[in-house]
């Protein structure tokens, strides 16, 4: 049974782009069932302030640029002394990055074309210990289990992911903290799975399947 919520809930919000964050700040405060109590414009600083403001929800976009993204940021906060709940605000809706997002303890996965009362109701809810999913979200995972994707693990999606950027073996393996071997058993299990051959098809294939983006 969640606990009730009193209004407004406290916000961070983390976003890259300081017009998102203007916009996003003038939409929940003018509702009045939200106090943004502070911005980040990247992971590491929404750890830091998240430390010292005690928010409620994190309300976190999912890249942003170099450094931590906010899969890496919303597992970080989770091992704060008092962790907020964190939601994911992004553009992206493959399966890796929703699946991602959950198993890092996101507490929710919302698009940003969300109208404001949806998101509201979101926060609201992410603060009662409830999880949330836009609804073209819970339809993908809904897809999903009645037609599974390859199953790659993790590490075979950071791989890929690499690849997609067109980075040879060793460099992915410097990127990972692995060993070339290492890369290349991963590559050989994760086109097993997709039924290809080479890298190009590996993509062609995760992306079609929705593995990644």
């Amino acid at each position: 049974m969640t606990e009730p919520v009193a209004d407004p809930v406290q916000v961070l919000l983390v976003d890259d782009h300081p017009v998102v964050r203007a916009g996003l700040r003038a939409l929940l405060s003018a509702t009045g069932r939200v106090t943004v109590v502070g911005e980040a414009s990247s992971g590491a600083q929404a750890i830091e302030l998240a430390r010292t403001l005690t928010p409620d929800v994190v309300l976190m976009d999912l890249q942003m640029g170099e450094g931590m993204d906010g899969v890496s940021a919303t597992r970080a906060l989770q091992e704060l002394d008092h962790p907020p709940r964190v939601l994911i605000l992004t553009t992206y809706d493959t399966d890796a990055d929703i699946l991602r997002a959950v198993e890092a303890g996101a507490a929710g996965y919302l698009l940003k074309d969300a109208p404001t009362a949806q998101l509201v109701d979101a926060v609201h809810a992410a603060a009662r210990g409830e999880t949330v999913l836009a609804p073209q979200v819970a339809q993908r995972l809904l897809t999903r289990l009645r037609s599974p994707a390859p199953e790659l693990s993790a590490r075979e999606i950071e791989v890929l992911t690499l690849v997609t950027k067109g980075l040879p073996n060793k460099t992915i393996a410097r990127q990972l903290f692995i060993s070339e071997a290492t890369v290349k058993s991963h590559l050989v299990h994760l086109f097993a799975k997709l039924g290809v051959d080479n890298r190009t098809a590996a993509v062609a294939a995760a992306r079609q399947a929705g593995v990644i983006r």
